[in-house]
């Protein structure tokens, strides 16, 4: 999302202003192929490679009790901070209080100290949430940006990690450890009660824009 989007209009301005002159962008698919190149002016080169994207690998939200999703597999899957971009596409597709299963590998951990702390010592996310959009922009802590994100996917569903992770790391961050997917949809079974749940697959929740 570009329009109205800050932190891309803050990049833009950063970027202009140090002065680059030229870019190359390339788009891959699912193979990590290069399918579709953009050149030039670092806006409106970047704008067309959105605009193409925008066209394939954008999907309508099915509204769903348990979405099941990753973060594309190493290495963007290797620790916790990074499997919340994969989190965000689920996000949009997962009911209110719904169960998010995350599968990850995290072989890293948690991949931020601050980031790890931030939830380890903060139990009540709403008074987490309205600390961070309290605080004024130039005095944001280490890694506020995708603890502000986290805390809201949190705040929506409930998030089951299925990783190598350490299991109390991960109910440090507020979520449920599993080590399967079989265990994990046993436990969003027991989270949701007597339903007859309907589940949303995103395969690679860092390629695919759910809107």
């Amino acid at each position: 999302m570009l329009e109205g989007n800050l932190i891309h209009r803050d990049m833009l301005y950063a970027a202009q202003k140090a002065g680059l002159a030229f870019i190359c962008n390339v788009v891959i698919n699912a193979d990590k192929e290069a399918i579709f190149a953009v050149a030039g002016d670092v806006d409106a080169a970047h704008t067309v490679g959105t605009q193409f994207l925008s066209g394939r690998c954008q999907v309508r939200a099915t509204p769903s009790d348990i979405v099941i999703t990753t973060n594309g597999g190493y290495p963007l899957d290797q620790n916790i901070y990074q499997a919340v971009k994969g989190m965000t596409a689920a996000e949009a597709a997962v009911k209110k209080d719904g169960v998010v299963i995350m599968l990850a590998q995290s072989a890293d951990g948690h991949g931020g100290e601050g980031f790890h702390q931030t939830f380890k010592q903060e139990k009540n996310l709403g008074r987490m949430l309205e600390k961070f959009l309290a605080t004024p922009k130039d005095e944001t802590i280490v890694d506020q940006w995708q603890s502000q994100i986290f805390a809201r996917v949190l705040m929506h569903a409930r998030v089951i990690y299925v990783s190598e992770a350490d299991d109390q790391v991960v109910r440090d961050l507020h979520m449920t450890p599993a080590k399967t997917l079989d265990e994990a949809m046993r436990l969003a079974d027991e989270m949701l009660g007597d339903v007859e749940a309907t589940i949303t697959a995103i395969p690679d929740g860092v390629g695919v824009m759910v809107v």
